[in-house]
């Protein structure tokens, strides 16, 4: 039970901390690779609604179903999938669309000519885009975190299924503030510190839902993570995905990623 914990917790602190290398990618490369972006964007979201609609969701209907029968516990878990959903939108909804981490930023970004007054709007949105993945990844540290803890070769593809769509949310809040600042650190440091609310999440996760360990509680926490996952594979990744996309290789991406998780998945029964 240690091993799990120790392995939980690092793998949400590795997922949230993915934000720092979008960060040090858009300070060493002078262009977007975007093929290679549609790719992986499209492999993340492969990868989440895969395991979400065949791993994920069922054993939170198994689990609910044990405990309180075929009836209420297929209907609790439908509606913990949903609320999952509406959980992730509602947190979208308020985040204002120039701070929204999904609204991508490219490294090319840096060197758009603006004015100084310019500068400083740069510097808020940045600002208020690190703000907005702390809320936004707070929910993703608890799925990360249960994930994990419950079955670690799962976590361990979430983790990584995260951590990809991480990579260009770094970017979102970089770009913005080191154009603002011209302060590579400054700019690092806010990128760095909107991904520790994963681990804060899984914390919160620890504290609060840890010291009461039953098959309904579970249940409804996999149904709402499967919710929340498919809900930003849909929403955020695959558009994100599209927008880069040349000869469809976000659905390559796409399709690979749920090739991938249906291998492994199948090699650790």
């Amino acid at each position: 039970m240690t091993e799990n914990l120790l392995l939980a917790f690092g793998l949400t602190l590795f997922a949230g901390l993915a934000t720092g290398i979008g960060s040090i990618l858009a300070f060493f490369t002078s262009h977007t690779n975007t093929k290679f972006l549609s790719v992986t964007l499209g492999f993340s979201a492969g990868v989440m609604i895969y395991v979400s609609m065949i791993e994920i969701f069922v054993k939170a209907k198994v689990a609910l179903v044990n405990a309180l029968g075929l009836g209420p516990g297929s209907w609790i878990t439908v509606g913990g999938f949903f609320g999952g959903m509406l959980l992730i939108a509602s947190i979208d909804k308020f985040i204002p669309k120039q701070s929204n981490p999904h609204e991508l930023k490219t490294v090319e970004d840096m060197n758009s000519p603006t004015s100084p007054g310019k500068k400083t709007d740069l510097l808020k949105m940045g600002t208020f885009t690190a703000l907005a993945i702390g809320i936004h990844n707070f929910p993703e540290g608890i799925a990360t975190f249960t994930s994990a803890l419950q079955d670690p070769a799962l976590g361990i593809a979430i983790a990584v299924a995260i951590a990809i769509h991480n990579i260009p949310e770094g970017i979102a809040v970089s770009v913005p503030v080191y154009f603002a600042t011209g302060d590579k650190k400054r700019a690092f440091k806010l990128s760095f510190l909107s991904g520790l609310s994963e681990p804060i999440g899984a914390l919160a996760a620890y504290l609060f839902l840890m010291p009461f360990p039953n098959d309904i509680m579970f249940g409804i926490i996999f149904a709402a993570v499967a919710g929340i996952m498919v809900f930003i594979s849909l929403d955020e990744l695959l558009p994100a995905a599209k927008r880069y996309d040349e000869a469809h290789l976000s659905i390559y991406g796409l399709i690979g990623g749920m090739a991938v998780m249906a291998l492994s998945l199948l090699l650790f029964i």
